[in-house]
């Protein structure tokens, strides 16, 4: 089976290092595919340099400014098609989520799963050094999509997914819409509506370790109105 751990990156020279280290660590074996959006501080410039160490494992995409986290993971998983990766995951550089539990969301796939969400919600709350605010908005936004589309989904909003390949061939990648964290819920949205098995792993959520959040009002706004029309919207299979 081959692995690719997507990691969509800005401004990250503070974690991108560590990051590589401790995936290429991990007992089982993954890739790892970083797409920068023109960091500014160099982040791009590390990768290029580690790349020296791990030519087969560690690959760069390198787009041209911010073009948001959607589109970024949309190249990402035409990238592992076009490269007949078996499974392909979604996960932060910024150390919140904890490279670990890559091996708890594979083996819980391989019991037959399309997609697996490393889920904060499932057994109460699990995040570590968020301010109430921030908890808030986080719980509120997974409990107004189940409200909304009756996705049973404790976390919709997480951004620590597996794919499977045939989850990423079956949705129409080209008709997602959402380009913020919006794309996190219109994926698993997409992916419960045409039949695939979903399944979430309990993990803990850590507040960022270096760098600054990219949360942003807009980027909720975005996911706030997205959800409202996602069961009007038709979603078929890629033909």
């Amino acid at each position: 089976m081959r692995r690719l751990v997507i990691i969509p990156t800005y401004n990250e020279i503070d974690n991108i290092s560590a990051m590589i280290d401790k995936v290429f660590s991990l007992p089982i074996e993954f890739d790892l595919l970083i797409i920068d959006d023109g960091s500014p501080d160099g982040t791009a410039a590390v990768v290029k340099e580690r790349q020296a160490e791990f030519p087969e494992r560690l690959h760069l995409v390198e787009r041209e400014g911010k073009l948001g986290l959607g589109t970024a993971y949309i190249a990402g998983f035409k990238w592992a098609l076009e490269r007949d990766y078996d499974y392909v995951f979604e996960m932060d550089c910024d150390f919140s989520h904890n490279p670990d539990d890559l091996v708890r969301l594979y083996e819980r796939a391989e019991e037959g799963y399309d997609v697996v969400v490393g889920s904060r919600y499932i057994k109460g709350v699990n995040v570590v050094n968020w301010p109430m605010s921030r908890l808030l908005m986080s719980y509120g936004a997974s409990l107004y999509v189940r409200m909304v589309t009756w996705m049973p989904m404790h976390d919709s909003t997480a951004g620590f997914v597996c794919y499977s390949r045939k989850a990423l061939e079956t949705i129409d990648l080209d008709k997602v819409r959402m380009k913020g964290y919006g794309f996190q819920i219109e994926m698993k949205y997409s992916a419960w509506k045409l039949g695939l098995k979903l399944s979430e792993v309990s993990i803990v959520f850590t507040e960022r370790r270096e760098g600054v959040s990219k949360m942003s009002g807009g980027i909720f706004g975005e996911a706030f109105f997205g959800v409202m029309k996602l069961p009007f919207r038709k979603i078929k299979p890629r033909s």
